[in-house]
């Protein structure tokens, strides 16, 4: 334990995740010994970030203004909807430059023992997206673990009915993985070779 406002910063960096205390305090004593100038930039883009990012209106992914640069572009494919968890999975597969539709982000995984039912993720407005009609295909692109696979299930049982095609990622990722960390061949093979779910 330190003194007072160092054990503070500890603790605050700690609440990250990732961010065990070892590395927490790694953190804490680097902003210690770095130029002042560094770290009030820091906390201004810190606060910045707080201020003027917020989260689509249609899709759910990050944005400075209502909707984000994706969803106001009109050469994507308005017909094929990739789903992802998190907005971090946006850019693993833009990286690809394999997929030019749009995205739905769900905002999570279904994770019972997180206390992450389907009714904290943004299933109904998925669900009110497909109700014009306009998207052909649903694309699962859900983490390929146990809380990503569960989720999938769940959103195939959903979608078979509405006569939209639904397809999921296909092998190539590591199970247990997160799309966030695949290269961006293994995801663009993923995407290339996608299958069929049926409810």
């Amino acid at each position: 334990m330190y003194e007072g406002i160092v054990q503070d910063l500890i603790d605050e960096l700690g609440r990250l995740p990732g961010v065990g205390p070892k590395s927490a305090q790694r953190i804490a004593f680097h902003l210690l010994q770095a130029d002042p100038t560094d770290v009030r930039r820091l906390a201004a883009v810190l606060v910045e970030v707080k201020e003027k990012v917020k989260f689509c209106s249609v899709c759910g992914n990050v944005a400075e203004e209502e909707t984000c640069r994706i969803c106001r572009d009109p050469r994507r494919d308005p017909a094929q909807l990739c789903v992802v968890e998190e907005p971090k999975d946006v850019v693993a597969i833009e990286r690809t430059r394999e997929f030019k539709g749009r995205y739905h982000v769900l905002g999570g995984a279904i994770s019972p023992i997180e206390g992450v039912g389907p009714d904290q993720l943004r299933i109904k407005e998925l669900m009110q997206r497909l109700a014009d009609g306009t998207v052909t295909e649903v694309i699962l692109a859900t983490d390929p673990n146990l809380e990503g696979e569960a989720t999938a299930t769940y959103l195939t049982r959903f979608l078979a009915p509405l006569g939209v095609r639904v397809s999921r990622l296909a092998s190539g990722l590591p199970v247990g993985g997160d799309l966030e960390y695949a290269d961006e061949v293994t995801l663009g093979r993923a995407f290339e070779g996608r299958r069929s779910v049926s409810g």
